[in-house]
């Protein structure tokens, strides 16, 4: 079963393919952004939908893992610190 529905694979094409999109990863990373992933992902959504056939897997997990391979900037707390409620000065 894919992680999410197909609708979400199609509104994340047509947001990637939009003109404000666009225009702003172009501005951020100097390239027009790559769509096709998002097609991609859509049409084998629908492909599982229509024949629940293992070989018409979304791979989005693989996205989610390149996203978790980067560290995160700042440490979460498990709970505030122990002088919290002393004025900063």
């Amino acid at each position: 079963q894919p992680p999410r529905s197909c609708e979400d694979y199609w509104g994340e094409w047509k947001h990637c393919r939009g003109l404000r999109h666009a225009f702003h990863h172009y501005y951020a990373h100097g390239q027009l952004p790559s769509c096709g992933r998002w097609r991609d992902d859509y049409e084998a959504c629908r492909a599982w939908e229509r024949d629940r056939a293992a070989s018409a897997q979304v791979p989005a997990p693989a996205r989610v893992m390149e996203k978790q391979k980067y560290a995160p900037v700042w440490k979460l707390r498990k709970s505030p610190p122990p002088d919290w409620y002393l004025p900063l000065d």
